[in-house]
């Protein structure tokens, strides 16, 4: 018989503890928990905010819609559970953990054969002037999400959101969409979601957020949050917001300050080092979830995954490894997905700014096609980006956007699951998806996005994103040496053709060689076509008459549209 103490009782630390009393049912287990409730799904609580979850409960309901409580613990599953506890210390020597009843205020301990780390993760704190005034709001758990929501009941006409990251971004839509309050986010980065995807996805991703009234100012620093006891306006080193409601959502770090305190090992970050096994450096202390570092299975670094679904699948590993089994949790690759308004974004692997700054010879390509059939009546647009190692040619991440989120996983989850193996581009254009016109094109993106990908590895497709496209169309328009080719149909290019007389020439794909002579040969000439494919396809053409001073457009005016720029 074993006593496992478990600190942390939101994600990792009921699961390992109803796994392990599944396998040693003789053993105790006592979870501690810090907060009121417990075993609650954390990244459902942007949809409490908005209203889309009723009730709270409902986060910590199981399936069958039994409330996951105290009761619950240790009627079901034979776990003790005390809330309202907080771990103060750890005593290795001895095997026990210092906590403090914040009920009672009294100093409490517990001895331990064993010990769970699952303390979770903290708001990364600003330390604003003003962040202390009433309305202003850190996100750490279900209980700041009713209070969050209560205010919002009260009547609130504007709001800011410091952080365009995950959470950031999912409140900024509960406040828009649901509240119908007039909401800005402020980010000191010069994207959104900031090493998650890639400049030119973030734009289509932040023109979206613009589109459904939301405003975004990016590189900006948040100066400090005014107020006479409630907050009033946040000051920004470019310009002043009027607000009723302020949500920090700067991102999140590991709460480790216990195992630092008992020389446990962690990264400069603080986050916790385990083995294989999910092992402290003291073999009788685990830990798993928010609170660790985990390696890259990309990288070889360390890295740091703070999701509740790897918090879960973690927490059997180490209720598994508590009984005495020897399971291993290797790493992760870094999926993730986030719906923002009409869209879903997903990604898994590193960007290719991540792979640049990690010294690789890295390149990327993107590609927008339908994710069904083209005949088939109901059907979304898919845009994708592919990341991959030059030399090698191993794929190193994927993002993506699309209208269709569950389309979109299907999609990403594709290429996330053999990640870690290493897959090549190859790999990718033969991987085998299943194919039916109501769900997949018979050439399926996926496969679509390896070979664009690899054609612009191998330089035969010379491509030009949308900034440079717009660049192009700008200094064309007082230049005599540039032109834009157009090869889709007369009817698709007719706007173009008579907003830019002078730089736009439409010649459509099929028509291209028997009017070769129409192209100029001594202009630098834009292809462009709706998805990319068309203008590639000219563009070899072109390049078998020896005109070579060209590039096209990459994902057409498919992606250009959802880029957002004027021209």
């Amino acid at each position: 018989m074993q006593k496992v103490v478990i600190i942390g009782g939101v994600a990792l630390g009921p699961k390992a503890a109803c796994r392990f009393k599944r396998l040693e049912p003789e053993s105790e287990v006592t979870i501690l928990e810090q907060g009121e409730f417990i075993s609650y799904g954390g990244c459902g609580i942007p949809f409490y905010i908005s209203g889309e979850v009723s009730d709270h409960l409902e986060l910590q309901s199981t399936s069958f819609h039994v409330v996951r409580d105290v009761s619950f613990f240790k009627e079901a599953k034979d776990v003790n559970v005390l809330t309202k506890i907080k771990a103060l210390k750890i005593d290795r020597e001895n095997k026990r953990v210092k906590a403090l009843n914040l009920k009672t205020n009294k100093e409490i301990s517990f001895e331990y054969d064993k010990l769970v780390l699952a303390t979770g993760s903290k708001p990364r704190r600003l330390g604003l002037k003003g962040e202390n005034l009433n309305n202003v709001f850190y996100v750490k758990g279900l209980e700041d999400a009713i209070l969050i929501r209560q205010n919002i009941t009260k009547g609130v006409n504007k709001a800011v959101v410091i952080g365009a990251g995950f959470i950031g971004l999912e409140i900024a839509e509960a406040l828009t969409d649901l509240w119908g309050i007039e909401t800005s986010i402020i980010e000191c980065q010069n994207q959104i979601l900031p090493g998650f995807l890639s400049p030119e996805l973030a734009q289509v991703a932040s023109h979206h957020l613009k589109e459904q009234g939301v405003n975004l100012y990016t590189q900006e620093q948040v100066k400090e949050i005014r107020g006479n006891q409630q907050v009033e306006k946040v000051i920004t080193n470019k310009r002043e917001l009027e607000a009723d409601i302020v949500i920090v959502a700067p991102g999140v770090v590991p709460n480790s300050e216990l195992a630092q305190q008992a020389g446990l090992e962690t990264t400069a970050w603080g986050g916790i080092i385990v083995n294989e096994f999910l092992q402290t450096s003291d073999p009788n202390i685990y830990a798993g979830g928010d609170v660790i570092a985990l390696k890259n299975l990309i990288t070889g670094e360390y890295g740091y995954f703070p999701l509740g679904s790897l918090a879960n699948r973690q927490g059997r590993i180490i209720g598994s490894n508590l009984a005495g089994e020897r399971k291993k949790f290797k790493g992760a690759v870094g999926s993730f997905i986030l719906k923002l308004f009409d869209l879903a974004i997903a990604g898994s692997g590193i960007t290719l700014n991540k792979a640049i700054a990690l010294g690789k010879k890295a390149k990327s390509g993107i590609a927008i096609q339908f994710d069904k059939a083209h005949f088939y009546p109901e059907k979304d647009l898919t845009l994708l980006e592919l990341v991959v190692d030059e030399p090698s040619k191993k794929i190193l991440g994927i993002q993506g956007i699309s209208s269709n989120g569950d389309s979109l996983k299907a999609r990403i989850d594709a290429v996330a699951s053999i990640l870690s193996f290493g897959p090549t581009l190859e790999d990718i254009s033969n991987l085998e998806i299943c194919y039916s016109p109501p769900f997949a094109a018979a050439m399926d993106i996926i496969n679509v996005i390896a070979n664009v990908t690899e054609n612009i590895v191998e330089q035969k497709n010379i491509g030009a994103l949308p900034k440079e496209f717009f660049d192009f169309v700008k200094v064309a328009l007082t230049s005599k040496d540039k032109i834009v080719l157009d090869c889709r149909g007369q009817d698709n290019a007719k706007e173009w053709l008579k907003k830019y007389p002078q730089i736009w020439l439409n010649i459509p794909t099929e028509e291209l060689r028997k009017r070769i002579h129409e192209v100029p040969k001594d202009k630098e000439i834009m292809l462009v076509c709706n998805t990319g494919a068309r203008s590639y396809e000219a563009q070899l053409i072109l390049r078998q008459n020896n005109i070579t001073n060209t590039k096209n457009v990459i994902a057409g005016m498919g992606f250009l549209t959802r880029y957002g720029l004027k021209i």
